[in-house]
C-alpha cells in the first residue's frame, strides 16, 4: 500500500490482520491492554487466546505467561503514545525471554486505522464503518466465529 489507502483498501488491510491473527490461534497468544480490547477484536471475528496485559499484572508477567505456555505473541496494543510504549515494552521482555512474537500485525491494523481509531476497542467500529462506506454490508455482522 503506498501513499494514503482508500476504505477499500483499509478494509482489505483489516481483513488480512483478523485472518493472519486466527491462523496463529495455535501458536500464538494476543496480548492486549484490557478487556474492551478483547470483546472488539471477537466482535470482528478474531478467535484466539487473549491475555490483558494492564490486569494482568503488567509486560513483565504478560511475556512470563507467554513463555510458561511454550507459545509466542502477538503484540496488539494501541497505537497511540502509551500503546507504542507498552508494545516496546512487550517486546523487550519477550525477547529476553527467548519467546518470539508478532507485532507487524499491529502496524498495518493502526496503519488502516488512524485517520478513525487510535485504539484496539474502536476496531469494530472502524470495521462497521469502512464496510458501511464501501457497500460491505453483509460482513458487517460477523460475531459467530468459525
Amino acid at each position: 500500500m503506498n501513499g494514503t489507502p482508500d476504505d477499500a483498501e483499509r478494509l482489505s488491510v483489516l481483513e488480512d490482520a483478523i485472518d493472519r491473527i486466527n491462523s496463529l490461534r495455535d501458536t500464538h497468544i494476543v496480548l492486549v491492554e484490557g478487556l474492551k480490547d478483547v470483546a472488539a477484536l471477537e466482535a470482528i471475528g478474531v478467535v484466539a487466546e487473549f491475555y490483558c496485559v494492564q490486569s494482568g499484572g503488567g509486560p513483565v508477567k504478560a511475556a512470563e505467561h507467554v513463555w510458561r505456555s511454550g507459545r509466542e505473541a502477538v503484540i496488539m496494543t494501541d497505537w497511540d503514545r502509551r500503546g507504542g510504549n507498552l508494545a516496546g515494552t512487550l517486546r523487550e521482555n519477550l525477547s529476553s525471554l527467548g519467546v518470539g512474537y508478532d507485532d507487524r500485525i499491529r502496524s498495518d491494523i493502526a496503519f488502516a486505522c488512524r485517520p478513525y481509531s487510535k485504539d484496539v476497542e474502536s476496531l469494530d467500529t472502524v470495521m462497521s464503518l469502512l464496510r458501511s462506506r464501501t457497500g460491505d454490508v453483509e460482513n458487517d455482522n460477523v460475531e459467530d466465529g468459525d
